[in-house]
């Protein structure tokens, strides 16, 4: 089992940037497929950015080429860097571990417990 704790969030103005981390403990995040996921009261749980254990990436429509997920298996962390923050990207952003494949899915077994991120 992998514990997750998310840090990085934040108060910041449109355009500006931010980079979340997840820190695991309990195992290594080198044999989860990894994700990113943001929750908010209107649109409930989104699925972000993914990233697989051979190095593969998926992002939703909304934040490719403005988000980059990746991780550092010698730190056991996952990051997102995000870039041209927008005021629609405003959420609680949830980290999510798992040995199964589920992409953007919500199917994790592990999830944090999440950061606030706020662009305004």
């Amino acid at each position: 089992h992998v514990q997750l704790v998310e840090s990085g969030g934040g108060l910041v103005q449109p355009g500006g940037s931010l980079r979340l981390s997840c820190t695991a403990s309990g195992d290594s995040i080198s044999a989860y497929q990894m994700a990113w996921f943001r929750r908010t009261l209107e649109a409930g749980r989104e699925g972000v950015a993914y990233l697989d254990t051979e190095g593969g990436t998926d992002y939703t429509y909304s934040v490719a080429g403005r988000f980059t997920i990746s991780k550092d298996n010698a730190k056991n962390t996952l990051y997102l860097q995000m870039n041209d923050l927008r005021p629609e990207d405003t959420a609680v952003y949830v980290c999510a571990a798992d040995r199964l494949r589920f992409n953007l899915g919500s199917g994790y077994q592990f999830w944090g417990q999440g950061t606030q991120v706020t662009v305004s």
